[in-house]
Order: C-alpha cells, then structure tokens, then sequence
C-alpha cells in the first residue's frame, strides 16, 4: 500500500517504553501495600506508645505499695522487693543505685535505692522492714532487665521481713491492684495537668498524645521539678 510504512517495535526502543510501563504499573500496588503496611506499623507504634492499663503487667499474688514498689513472699520467708510496671513505664530507661548491702537492716519507709535519668533522680523508699540478704548486682550492669522484667528478673533485694503482716496490710493484692493501678493512671494525667502547667513555659508543647493519652516514658522529657513533685506525690506515700 503506498505511503504505508510497517515499523517493528522490536527494531526500536519501543519495547523498552513497554517494559517500562509495565514496571511501573506493577511497582504502584507494590508500593500501595508498602504505604498501608508502614500506616499500620505507625498506628501499632503509636498505640504502644500510649500509656494504658492493657499494656502494664500486673501480676497476682505480689503485694503492691502506693510508692510502686511492691513484695512477694517467697517459701524461705525471705520476700523479694522490686519496682512496678507502671514506674518503669512512666520514667523509661534509667540506672539503679543500690543503698543497701547484705547484712544491713532497714525499716519501712527507709531510703532502699536511687534511680537516675541523665541527672534527675528519685529515691524509692522500702516497702518492707527487715534484714537485706541479697543485692541483685545485675541490675548495676543492665537496667534493661527492669524495663523488661521488673517482677523475675528484676528484683532489687532479698529482704527477711520482721513485720509482714503489719508492713503488707494496707498494700493492694489481685484485683484491687489492678483497681489500683486504674487509679494511678487517671491522677498521673491530673497530675501532669496541674504540674505542667505550673513549670512548663509552653505547657500545650507538651505530654498528650492525640486524644489527650498519656505517652509512656513521658517523665523522661519532663524537667527536674516535675521530678521532684511526682517524688512527693507518687513515691514518697508507704500507707
């Protein structure tokens, strides 16, 4: 036919604009999965950054004082003494300063160790009075043990209670622990309400996640007074 002219895309750089084309009509599903995937990884991420009841562990048969420590009676009549998920949750990663050696005594109330973040401290008071018999010295070298494990591994100190009934009586145990703990979570938010406000230059900066949540580790961005208030208000109570 005159003036027709048969081109072959293969002799051309025409098959190379279909392989393209054909790329890219795969690569975009490809990628729309990929988005929906890291939108929900988000989503988990945010949602375990939240501070919550559902994510605190909160074991039965452990005797919890209002300072967040808590006891447990072991079949030796020595009891373990650390410190609650809800604490570790609250400040985040920090080193440990044991006060106490074995052999020593100490009473209820008593200082029992310091924890550090970058400067800002807290003293946590002993929940029990007695004789220290162990030291967890672990915890001297990995803190991360309390992060992750703050009621097995990550004990503070073997005490042997001269006054259990009378040291333990007001402490929460099973379901009124968890009660507890509801508590604790709904004054902790009243708590940084009123503090925040009363130290931070740009309070709205601060705190809440969308929704007004509670992130945890929250404490860790918080200034040395907001420390020191929640020392008084949260870890200073042995009732």
């Amino acid at each position: 036919m005159e003036g027709y002219t048969y081109t072959n895309i293969f002799d051309t750089k025409g098959i190379e604009y279909i392989i393209v084309i054909t790329f890219l009509l795969l690569l975009i599903p490809f990628w729309q999965i990929l988005n929906k995937r890291s939108v929900i990884s988000d989503k988990i991420r945010k949602a375990w950054d939240v501070l919550t009841i559902d994510i605190l562990k909160i074991p039965q048969g452990l005797f919890y004082g209002r300072n967040h420590t808590w006891a447990y009676l072991m079949a030796s009549g020595s009891a373990k003494v650390g410190l609650d998920d809800f604490l570790m949750h609250v400040v985040g990663d920090f080193s440990i300063r044991q006060l106490k050696s074995p052999g020593e005594s100490i009473k209820k109330g008593d200082l029992l160790a310091e924890i550090d973040q970058g400067g800002k401290n807290l003293k946590i008071l002993s929940p029990l009075s007695g004789k220290i018999e162990k030291a967890n010295f672990q915890l001297l070298d990995s803190t991360d043990i309390l992060q992750h494990d703050p009621y097995e591994e990550g004990w503070i100190y073997h005490i042997k209670p001269s006054n259990w009934i009378g040291d333990t009586k007001s402490y929460y145990l099973a379901d009124d622990a968890l009660a507890w703990i509801k508590e604790e979570l709904v004054r902790f938010k009243d708590f940084l309400s009123v503090t925040i406000n009363k130290h931070s230059p740009n309070p709205s900066q601060v705190t809440f996640q969308e929704g007004g949540e509670i992130r945890s580790h929250l404490l860790s961005e918080l200034d040395t007074e907001i420390w020191q208030d929640f020392q008084k208000e949260f870890l200073n109570e042995m009732q």
